[in-house]
Order: C-alpha cells, then structure tokens, then sequence
C-alpha cells in the first residue's frame, strides 16, 4: 500500500508511565526513518510533543492539524513549519482524514478514542479503506480489545470489522503491517444495502 502521511492520534499528557512518552518518540523517528510524513494534532506537550520532535529530530515531515480554540491558547508546536487552523473539532477530524493515508492511535484519552473510532466506523462504512491501528504501548488498549472481541461476541461487529483494528507493542511492526494492508470490504457495508 502506498503511504506517504500517517495521521496520529494521542494525548496532549504524558500519562503515568515513562514507556508512552519513548513510544511516541520513537514512532515519529520510526515515520521519519521510513519516509512517511506525520499529520497530528499540532500540540507541543505530553505525547503530541515527544511524537513531533522524535519526527523532526530525525529530518522527518510533520504537519500540524489544531483547532483554533487550541491554537489561541498557545498549545502548537513552534517549530511546525505547517500548521493547519481548523475551526473547531469536526473541521480538525476532516483534515486529519484528507491528509492521512492511514491513522494510528497511542495512548491518551476521549479526544484520541474518538477520533479513533471516527476512522474506525468510516473504514466499516466504506468511507475510506485505509488502515487503522494502535501502538500498545505498555498494554494501553488491552481492556479495549477485551471490549471489541466483547462487542463482536454479542453481534455489534462482525470478526471482519474486528480485524480492521490492527496493533503492535513496537512502531516498526505496526508500520510493518501497514505496509501488508490489503483493505478488505465491511460486513456492516454489505448488511446496509441489504436493507
């Protein structure tokens, strides 16, 4: 599959463990090391900041994606040379999708879930066929397979739609499998137009 920018969701805190942090910086080294430029959120502290500067450390392309109201309060990186304004939340989703050809998700909180979930349930719509995946960092989104193979048990998902959430402990190995990718058609899609 060709990727030439990976989305990346994650927390504008650092979390309780030092392992988050050196997996974000590590992942914006690894884009750079690979040639893929990285579309985030803009911001200079926690996660954010150590993906952005493990990128730009190592010679990488990183653009910024900031709603105003954060952009206001002085949140985005300095040394972005791109820095995309949007004007507020759902205009930040839509840019982030526009200019990433595959989106990955570290640790954070209900802004990173969500906007996972956002491509996620576009990827089942067939909005987009690109990949999606976490890096579980320290066993972060273990309870949300847990959940997900739960939701698939009791008929919410099929299996299909379950394996459109890819995972690896490692940047390297998760970038290993977007690069295998092949899209694959949604259950749910093919159960829409039955109706």
């Amino acid at each position: 599959m060709n990727i030439s920018h990976i989305g990346v969701f994650c927390g504008f805190g650092s979390g309780t463990e030092a392992a988050f942090t050196e997996s974000a910086r590590v992942m914006g080294a690894a884009l750079a090391g690979r040639g893929i430029g990285l579309v985030y959120g803009g911001g200079s502290t926690g996660l954010q900041g150590a993906l952005a500067r493990g990128a730009l450390e190592n010679g990488g392309q990183v653009v910024g994606v900031m709603p105003r109201m954060l952009v206001e309060r002085g949140l985005a990186l300095k040394e972005l040379e791109t820095l995309h304004v949007a004007e507020d939340l759902a205009a930040h989703k839509r840019k982030m999708a526009e200019l990433g050809d595959g989106f990955i998700a570290l640790p954070g909180g209900l802004g990173t879930l969500e906007e996972l979930f956002e491509m996620l349930t576009w990827a089942q719509l067939g909005i987009h066929r690109k990949p999606c995946g976490v890096l579980n960092a320290d066993g972060y989104f273990d309870k949300l397979f847990g959940f997900l193979d739960h939701a698939a048990r009791k008929g919410f998902m099929s299996d299909q739609d379950r394996r459109f959430l890819l995972s690896a402990e490692s940047p390297d190995g998760l970038l290993d499998l977007f690069d295998q990718y092949e899209p694959a058609r949604s259950r749910r899609l093919d159960w829409i137009e039955k109706q």
